[in-house]
C-alpha cells in the first residue's frame, strides 16, 4: 500500500500538468504566436471583407439573391480579365472539376464568374455568369492585381475569407471546400 503523501503528490503532479498546458496555450495566444504552417491551401484574408449588399446581377440582368446564411452556400468567385481566352477556359474546367469532386455537398457551392465566359466552358447548375461589378472589385484586398486569375472564396454570411493566387493547385481548393462544407453542415 502506498503512503498517503505519495498518492497526493501524484494527484498534484497530474493537476499541475493539466493546467500547465492551458497556461502555455494562453501565453502563446497572448504573445501573438501563430503556427508557421496552416491546414488551408488558400491565403486567409484577415480581416475578412464584409461584402454586404452590393447589388450583384446575373448576366441576364436579374438580381443575384445575395447572402442567405441559412442556405449555407459557399461561393467561389472569379473576376477574369477581358479577352482571357485559353487560361480562363482552363480555369473554368478546373472549377467544374472541383465542384464535381464535392459530391453530395456540391449543391452548397456556387461558382460566380464576373465577366465574359470563355467559349467551350462547361455548363452546370452551380455556374453563375455574372455582370462585372466595380463595387465587388473595390472590396477586394489591395493584393488583388487587375487582370489576374485569382480565385476568391466567400462564406455563407457574405464575407470574403480566402484568396487563391493565379495558378493555384485545385486540390488545395477542393480540400479547403470539403473541410468548410463539413464544418457548416
Amino acid at each position: 500500500m502506498k503512503p498517503l503523501w505519495k498518492s497526493r503528490l501524484t494527484m498534484i503532479a497530474v493537476v499541475v500538468m493539466f493546467f500547465a498546458s492551458f497556461g502555455l496555450a494562453l501565453y502563446l495566444i497572448r504573445s501573438g504566436w501563430h503556427p508557421t504552417a496552416t491546414r488551408n491551401a488558400g491565403e486567409l484574408l484577415a480581416p475578412p471583407a464584409a461584402l454586404g449588399t452590393l447589388g450583384l446581377q446575373a448576366v441576364d440582368g436579374t438580381p443575384y439573391v445575395e447572402w442567405e446564411a441559412d442556405r449555407r452556400l459557399w461561393r467561389v468567385i472569379v473576376l477574369p480579365p477581358a479577352s482571357c481566352g485559353e487560361p480562363c477556359l482552363k480555369l473554368s474546367d478546373t472549377l467544374y472539376r472541383v465542384w464535381v469532386s464535392e459530391g453530395r455537398h456540391a449543391d452548397r457551392v456556387q461558382i460566380l464568374w464576373f465577366g465574359e465566359v470563355p467559349r467551350g466552358a462547361p455548363e452546370y447548375r452551380a455556374f453563375r455568369p455574372m455582370r462585372p461589378s466595380t463595387a465587388l472589385r473595390e472590396k477586394l484586398p489591395a493584393s488583388h492585381v487587375d487582370g489576374s486569375l485569382a480565385v476568391y472564396l466567400i462564406d455563407p454570411n457574405g464575407f470574403l475569407v480566402m484568396r487563391y493566387a493565379p495558378g493555384f493547385d485545385p486540390t488545395g481548393l477542393r480540400k479547403d471546400l470539403a473541410r468548410l462544407l463539413k464544418v457548416t453542415e
